[in-house]
């Protein structure tokens, strides 16, 4: 059964996924501020978190990099619920490690959309990694480890969030080619969304600040305009070919 951890001091969203979730058979627990909510993640490894960010005692912002920290729950999948939908929101919540935001007020379908892409990648993580043994895990100077959500890149190993980890698989599979925004949006969340085009630009932030030397000046994770993004494994021995690289905002 999937567990799902739900933490909220609303007690309208509270009942409204206590009865959603329920009818489609998940396991819940229920809290209603941030310190129990980290707590309870410490004490029971679960398949995804939803966290409010405005709540009593510790804000989801925080409780979220508690989880990322934590050996139980570094890898479990995190939705942050939130009123308030500005960029700065969103990018302070990437940063704190979170997979995907939704804005209040919101129906369940939305929600549902957005746990069954989390659960496509990170729910039936050990089926997904059996099926890549003959898809490329490795080129150039960038190995993925999908076992611990890492890259190692010359001899430096870095911890991915798994939205992080799975954007970079996406571009590996596609390793030197130009990869427009919607196939990525495809095949990491498993829709498009033109509104969902600037919170996959923050992810491609957050990972270049991870595995580049100098994020502002990208050699692994180049910008291609009016496109998308391109892997470049090898930027020692390949020149920059990307035209107007930063006009698109990363």
């Amino acid at each position: 059964m999937v567990d799902i951890l739900v933490a909220d001091d609303d007690a309208e969203i509270v009942d409204l996924l206590r009865l959603d979730l329920e009818l489609m058979g998940f396991s819940i627990d229920f809290v209603s501020d941030g310190l129990a909510a980290s707590k309870k993640a410490e004490s029971k490894r679960y398949d995804l978190v939803i966290l409010d960010v405005m709540m009593p005692k510790m804000d989801g912002f925080e409780v979220c990099k508690k989880l990322r920290a934590s050996r139980l729950s570094a890898n479990t999948p995190i939705i942050l619920l939130t009123a308030k939908g500005t960029i700065e929101d969103k990018i302070r919540g990437f940063n704190a490690g979170a997979d995907d935001y939704l804005v209040k007020p919101f129906e369940f379908q939305e929600l549902m959309v957005r746990m069954r892409a989390l659960f496509r990648r990170t729910g039936t993580l050990n089926v997904q990694h059996a099926q890549r043994k003959n898809e490329l895990l490795a080129a150039g100077e960038i190995q993925l480890l999908p076992t611990s959500l890492e890259c190692r890149i010359k001899g430096r190993t870095v911890k991915l969030t798994p939205t992080e980890f799975e954007i970079l698989y996406c571009l590996m599979q596609h390793v030197g080619e130009a990869v427009a925004l919607g196939t990525i949006l495809q095949e990491v969340w498993g829709y498009e969304a033109d509104e969902d085009v600037r919170m996959l630009r923050v992810h491609i932030g957050g990972l270049r600040q991870k595995i580049e030397g100098d994020h502002k000046n990208p050699k692994y994770l180049q910008t291609v305009t009016n496109v998308g993004y391109r892997l470049n494994v090898t930027p020692d021995s390949i020149e920059q070919e990307v035209a107007g690289a930063g006009s698109i905002p990363s």
